[in-house]
């Protein structure tokens, strides 16, 4: 059974930086495309950033310039580091494939405030 276990959120300052992670269980993790999505309270999980088995990111224009999107083979792990910190970007983080066809994990909170 696949499973998404992120991690590495936690209650922030603003202007900070942290790099969020996701093990992925899965067989040719290497082949496939690989996002990070946050979801608000009441509302329906946003795609933010993706990138592709080769390796090119790609990220919604609302985070451009502060999230970078990583992955290592290897480890079946992606990455999201996120700096400069808002209080906006306060939200449960989750990975999935871009078109999210494997079932979510818990998430990662990440809260941000003085």
């Amino acid at each position: 059974q696949v499973q998404l276990a992120e991690s590495g959120g936690g209650l922030v300052q603003p202007g900070d930086s942290l790099t969020l992670s996701c093990v992925a269980s899965i067989d040719m993790f290497r082949f496939r495309n690989w996002s990070w999505f946050r979801q608000y309270p009441g509302k329906q999980r946003e795609l933010v950033a993706t990138i592709s088995s080769n390796g090119s990111p790609t990220y919604r224009d609302s985070v451009k310039g502060r999230f970078a999107i990583s992955r290592d083979n290897p480890k079946t792990t992606v990455y999201l580091q996120i700096h400069s910190l808002k209080p906006e970007d306060t939200a449960v983080y989750y990975c999935n494939t871009p078109t999210a066809v494997l079932s979510w994990g818990q998430g990662t909170q990440v809260t941000v405030s003085s």
